[in-house]
């Protein structure tokens, strides 16, 4: 698992920041478990990724406490939400939904576009080259969300869309981008697990009658 900083029960891969939301739903021993589940797990995972986001942005982890998340929390697990449809539905994902099930596809896109009105901006300062931030409504919580759904939609109808694959090792509710040939599952430990399995039916699956 390689965090950024600031423990979080979510795995974090390097995946785009909303694959990486995505995976904030995981399954242990036949469980699922919800790393977005209170207020304290939705400010510590937007606080692990906060030096992605103020790549683009002028957020910090210390302006995304307990305090600030608080009224994003429920948002930011209801766009988690409607970005696995999405990604279900665009990978033919065989694995049943771990969450938000009745979800359909139009109520997901409407959640996603009302949650992305964040927009660019130019930044040239005097000393130094142009770059781009974006801003947009609201508090610093409020825009690491749009922040994140703007870069969802870019996800859905970029190259991108064509390389998201769910991880299909047993027991993995995961997604990542394939953007090696070779690559088949979300992270080494659940291609260890594959190889596993497929060890043990080789050598404990007897003669069929």
């Amino acid at each position: 698992m390689v965090t950024e900083g600031v423990p979080t029960s979510a795995p974090l891969l390097g995946e785009p920041l909303p694959v990486e939301l995505m995976n904030t739903v995981t399954a242990d021993r036949g469980h699922t478990h919800d790393a977005l589940d209170s207020d304290v797990g939705a400010a510590a995972w937007l606080r692990a990724v906060a030096g992605r986001l103020g790549a683009e942005t002028v957020i910090e982890a210390g302006r995304l406490d307990e305090d600030a998340v608080r009224p994003v929390a429920g948002t930011l697990r209801a766009l988690r939400d409607a970005l696995r449809q999405l990604a279900a539905e665009t990978t033919e994902d065989p694995r049943p939904p771990a969450t938000a099930p009745e979800l359909a596809r139009p109520e997901a896109i409407t959640t996603l576009n009302a949650l992305a009105p964040a927009w660019p901006e130019l930044v040239w300062p005097a000393d130094g080259p142009p770059s781009r931030a974006y801003r947009g409504p609201g508090t610093a919580a409020e825009l690491a969300v749009q922040l994140i759904a703007h870069q969802a939609v870019e996800l859905f109808t970029g190259p991108d869309r064509e390389r998201l694959r769910p991880c299909l090792a047993p027991n993995c509710l995961l997604f990542f981008v394939k953007h090696h040939a070779r690559r088949e599952w979300c992270s080494p430990a659940c291609g260890n697990r594959v190889r596993v399995a497929r060890h043990y039916r080789r050598h404990h699956t007897g003669p069929q009658s």
